[in-house]
């Protein structure tokens, strides 16, 4: 059975820029869309975002992803009320490992 593609809306083209967004399925690829979205949303995506994932999912990118920088973790996990020890780009291990291929 064909299923239908779900596109998101024209607003967040800015922050899909390497990939063909209009052929885009999000729904397929949620990670991506959150981490892209805690990087570098504004007001409206966020808001669209908190519509469109639960709010397990959100939490789950947030304590699983290794592309966020410190400071969006650190600030996602304040404003999603999950402990810094649960967010693995946070760890001590993880950031030390970073450090070796990006000294910045």
């Amino acid at each position: 059975m064909y299923k239908k593609i779900k596109r998101a809306p024209k607003f967040l083209k800015q922050y899909f820029w390497d990939i063909d967004f209009d052929k885009f399925n999000y729904i397929n690829y949620p990670r991506f869309v959150i981490e892209r979205i805690f990087e570098y949303g504004n007001e409206k995506a966020i808001t669209w975002m908190m519509k469109n994932f639960s709010r397990t999912q959100i939490t789950s990118v947030l304590q699983k992803s290794r592309q966020l920088t410190q400071k969006s973790a650190n600030f996602w996990a304040f404003i999603l009320g999950v402990k810094k020890e649960n967010v693995k780009c946070l760890n001590r291990s993880f950031r030390e490992i970073r450090k070796q291929f990006w000294p910045y």
